[in-house]
């Protein structure tokens, strides 16, 4: 199969209905890193039961396998990297519940032949007790291997702009060694994240901590660092994955804040490496 441009827009996937329960709450929580600290109060209010609020980006995983296929897309699978994650929040993330998910694909911007296409696809979560809305996730893949099939003749969209200025802060997380271990739980089961082998044969010196994951941490940075770990504040968050991580790295997040809006890089400064860029979240 190859990308058809513009039949690929047509492509639906809708009404998948998904059930989770505080368990999956707290256990992604766990897998990006909080409740490290057992006396913290702050971070205890994601990990344990008693009054427990949901960490937005929760919203990535609670549908896992929504979403239209890449097989349906009809691109190059070996040739696929994920390359940006947004997030749009309507309403806090419950801490449990049924959820509807629809999905479609929103654009490609096809960047030439040799160069790749940027495919954007959408899911809407919806509350299935009454139908609202509750988050919106766009995820931009490059299809490497599909440059040339055609898209969108418009004007790629411009990536968040970092501010020219020194960071307003800088915090540091260290990913622990099994923090894949624990990610994959939450639904991304791909080898490349536990298997050496599989690892190797991606290109990489062993395996790498999922894209979602580091996308979790940032999301964890603003709210412990902007929000005093209250989540309806967060109204968007969404970032470009620019380098693997490996479990075990230590995060140098740096943050900037203009009015409502944190902009955000994340790098790995024992490997010299850029994570995240044009990341951007928009607060309440």
């Amino acid at each position: 199969m190859t990308l058809r441009y513009p039949d690929i827009l047509n492509l639906k996937q809708d009404s998948l209905v998904f059930d989770y329960t505080d368990r999956e709450t707290m256990l992604y929580a766990l897998a990006i890193g909080l409740g490290t600290d057992p006396m913290n109060a702050s971070e205890l209010k994601f990990v344990y039961e008693k009054a427990l609020l949901a960490v937005p980006t929760l919203a990535t995983v609670v549908a896992w396998g929504a979403g239209v296929s890449t097989e349906r897309l009809g691109v190059n699978y070996k040739m696929v990297l994920h390359g940006e994650e947004e997030t749009i929040f309507h309403r806090e993330m419950p801490v449990s519940g049924k959820i509807i998910a629809d999905s479609g694909v929103v654009e490609v911007y096809d960047k030439g032949e040799g160069k790749g296409a940027l495919v954007i696809r959408q899911t809407n979560l919806r509350d299935a007790a009454d139908g609202a809305l509750i988050a919106t996730l766009n995820r931009t893949i490059l299809a490497r291997g599909d440059g040339g099939s055609g898209g969108a003749r418009g004007r790629l969209p411009d990536p968040h702009a970092i501010p020219d200025r020194p960071a307003d802060k800088r915090v540091q997380y260290k990913t622990r060694p099994d923090q894949a271990l624990f990610y994959r739980l939450c639904g991304d089961r791909n080898p490349l994240h536990v298997d050496p082998l599989a690892g190797r044969n991606a290109g990489f010196e062993r395996p790498i901590l999922h894209g979602l994951c580091t996308y979790g941490i940032t999301c964890r940075a603003v709210l412990e660092h902007y929000c005093d770990f209250e989540p309806k504040m967060i109204a968007r968050h969404s970032a470009r994955f620019s380098a693997p991580v490996y479990p075990g790295d230590t995060l140098d997040i740096d943050l900037w804040l203009d009015g409502n809006t944190v902009s955000f890089e994340a790098q790995v400064l024992s490997r010299g490496v850029k994570v995240i860029k044009h990341g951007k979240t928009e607060l309440r």
